[in-house]
């Protein structure tokens, strides 16, 4: 695992390990995404948008169309 220190400006560099995963160089642009488990995501925002591909995982099972409907009217609703 790579770590960083925070500096008193509130900014961090990042490491190299991280640096070449994420094929990120000088100018690129990076963003933080809050996950449902309340950690940070930090993801390139200079790259196609079909990198993101697997970050959220696949439902245990199909979930048909009726079935997304029913579940945003109850949300909407506070079920």
């Amino acid at each position: 695992m790579s770590g960083a220190t925070i500096t008193s400006k509130g900014q961090i560099t990042l490491p190299k390990a991280v640096r070449t995963a994420l094929s990120l160089g000088p100018g690129d642009r990076v963003d933080f995404v809050l996950m449902d488990d309340g950690n940070f995501a930090m993801l390139p925002a200079t790259r196609s948008v079909k990198r993101l591909k697997g970050i959220i995982p696949k439902p245990r099972k199909p979930v048909s169309l009726d079935e997304m409907d029913r579940a945003i009217a109850g949300g909407a609703k506070g079920e």
